[in-house]
């Protein structure tokens, strides 16, 4: 009979021409995008890929961006003169630096805004605001509150976000022509 070696050889002859199929000759490295998500997104497009999420009945998540959120981009223009320390969407937190105007450099004010919800309504939003004084910049104090200014804010960042949310909806808007009878 064959020995083992002889064996393992015709084995590996009959396989070694599978195993050479699925190379390819390579790639044009200029055909294809440098990001990987693009170069998914071109693939899906092609139908070259598939996702496991779809294969298996899974749904796919998808987020909002930012930028679709009225409450969101109005809270941002509201304090747009200030720095920001923190902005996290999917947290839903607006943390401002500490802010001075140039008439008192001694008193500085930092905001926290938090997302409830992404309704337009007055209990969406948590604001805290904060006012810090120095004494030479060493003897500082802070402190929390300003009621009048949390409202002010708060009502300016529901106003322009249902202003933004008007603008949203009329943009999309599209009139029904429905069959014209004779």
């Amino acid at each position: 009979m064959f020995s083992k070696n002889i064996l393992k050889l015709i084995v590996f002859i009959t396989f070694l021409p599978l195993l050479l199929s699925s190379c390819g000759t390579g790639a044009d490295a200029r055909k294809f995008p440098p990001n990987p998500e693009l170069r998914v997104k071109k693939n899906m497009e092609e139908g070259r890929g598939f996702r496991l999420s779809e294969t298996f009945g899974g749904k796919s998540t998808t987020y909002e961006f930012a930028s679709s959120n009225e409450l969101w981009r109005a809270s941002l223009d509201a304090i747009d003169f200030m720095p920001l320390t923190s902005v996290n969407y999917s947290g839903g937190v607006i943390i401002t630096d500490w802010y001075s105007n140039d008439q008192n450099s001694n008193e500085n004010i930092k905001i926290s805004i938090r997302f409830l919800t992404n309704e337009i309504r007055s209990d969406a939003l948590d604001i805290k605001i904060f006012k810090k004084i120095c004494e030479n910049n060493f003897n500082c104090k802070i402190s929390e509150g300003f009621d009048s200014l949390k409202l002010e804010l708060k009502k300016k960042i529901l106003k322009t976000a249902k202003i933004y949310q008007t603008q949203k909806e009329n943009k999309d808007f599209k009139p029904y022509k429905g069959l014209k009878r004779k």
